[in-house]
């Protein structure tokens, strides 16, 4: 499905590489004495540098990736620009391509950002439908459709996904009550988000003391409207959030959450959240693939042996990005090739088996290292099929230009002032459609 986008301005550039700081504050005007640095050049050795632009970490480098192409390719040099918030490169990103300078050889863009990138900035992209060898069945059909803008033009190619699990903590879970086998988990709240509810509300009955059934209602809520078919845009590009069943239902389930004390009324990411995990403070987290990973960095040997990781209620995803090629680079071709074999389905089958990134191929989930992938963290939980079997189910919803601005504010003014202000839902969210509508054309 694809969405009709309507033409909004860029929000004003605050990143970047740390040399451009200050130049980069001063706005798209400014980034002329960047933009050399950004591309690709011809090095001293006779070798074409390629750069890609990311933001946090995308794991190519820390999987060897790069180091395997350019043996591959021995007059190929790569050099990755990264900066460590979506947050602050996205804005810097619409600002280089407004101004179709400063871009790197490749640039990455996260799903929630897709779509936007697409109706503004199509015309600047390398249509990656019409690259020869690329082939869009190795995707999934509904991570294909993200990258199209409405003339059919395909602006980037799928890395990773974020189909959804739940993890819990098994010895919580037997405390309260509860069954501990991941198949028997997973079987209380089949194909239902209300009945992972219903869960919570059979665990704080006997909840160990000073422990709550989830994190926070905010992850509630992103795990539940992910898995519906429309949630804050039509598939005509129409703003539809007020009147979406997939956010209302979501909402509510949160609020029911909350008023059932099964929260621990935590912010995601926060410090708290982090110490929740090392404390044992909850029992159960909505977690795609890559959350993996942090759960294990955070609970350290305090939760070994303890966690395991079951099948959401409905398939759902959380995540993923796409690598764009800007038409006006240096070494167009070189980039799209490189982009090419970074996401093909062997390179994304190595990246999962390294950095837990779970491939948006679907050709990928043959290879053994995501049919066979365990994690000995989570008691060898077979999380290769368990999120292959997610990522499949996952529904074609249509994206639209601000569904991060829409996410976000849902979840970091409406819930948490429910949950941790002990406002009324209807308070909580009136605040976030004032928000909505003072940043979010309708």
């Amino acid at each position: 499905m694809r969405t009709t986008r309507k033409r909004t301005t860029g929000r004003p550039l605050r990143s970047g590489p740390l040399a451009c700081g200050l130049a980069a504050v001063l706005g798209a005007g400014a980034l002329t004495g960047c933009a050399q640095d950004s591309g690709g050049s011809g090095g001293e050795d006779g070798r074409t540098t390629l750069s890609v632009g990311v933001f946090g970490v995308f794991g190519y480098k820390q999987a060897g990736l790069y180091d395997e192409y350019e043996k591959l390719h021995p007059d190929i040099r790569i050099k990755e620009n990264s900066t460590e918030r979506n947050e602050d490169y996205y804005p810097a990103l619409l600002n280089h391509l407004s101004a179709n300078s400063g871009l790197s050889d490749i640039q990455a863009v996260e799903v929630d950002n897709i779509n936007e990138v697409a109706g503004l900035h199509a015309d600047k992209l390398v249509d990656m439908a019409k690259v020869e060898g690329i082939r869009k069945s190795d995707w999934l059909g509904w991570k294909w459709n993200q990258a199209k803008a409405d003339s059919g033009q395909v602006v980037g190619l799928g890395t990773d996904i974020g189909p959804m699990g739940v993890c819990y903590r098994k010895d919580l879970f037997a405390k309260a009550g509860l069954p501990t086998d991941r198949k028997k988990v997973g079987k209380l709240w089949q194909g239902d988000w209300s009945k992972y509810v219903d869960a919570g509300a059979e665990y704080m009955k006997s909840a160990p003391e000073g422990t709550a059934f989830m994190d926070g209602a905010a992850g509630l809520y992103n795990g539940a409207v992910s898995s519906y078919p429309v949630k804050y845009y039509s598939a005509d590009g129409k703003l539809v959030y007020k009147k979406s069943e997939g956010v209302r239902e979501s909402w509510d389930l949160a609020m029911r959450a909350i008023e059932g004390d099964m929260t621990g009324k935590l912010k995601q990411f926060d410090k708290e959240w982090d110490q929740g995990y090392a404390n044992g403070d909850f029992a159960s987290v909505v977690c795609p693939p890559w959350m993996l990973g942090y759960i294990k960095e955070k609970a350290g040997d305090k939760g070994a042996g303890k966690w395991d990781v079951a099948a959401a209620p409905r398939p759902a995803n959380w995540g993923g990005s796409f690598l764009t090629v800007p038409k006006g680079g240096k070494h167009r071709e070189e980039a799209v090739e490189l982009a090419k074999w970074l996401t093909a389905p062997e390179q994304q089958a190595k990246l999962f088996e390294k950095q837990a990134s779970f491939p948006s191929s679907q050709a990928a989930y043959a290879l053994p290292e995501v049919k066979e992938a365990k994690h000995p963290y989570f008691d060898d939980a077979p999380i290769g099929s368990i999120f292959s079997e997610a990522a499949e189910g996952i529904p074609t919803t249509p994206l639209g230009p601000k569904d991060q601005v829409i996410k976000t504010t849902i979840s970091d003014i409406g819930i948490l002032q429910v949950e941790q202000q002990g406002k009324k839902p209807q308070e909580g969210w009136d605040a976030a459609v004032k928000k909505i509508d003072d940043v979010v054309e309708d």
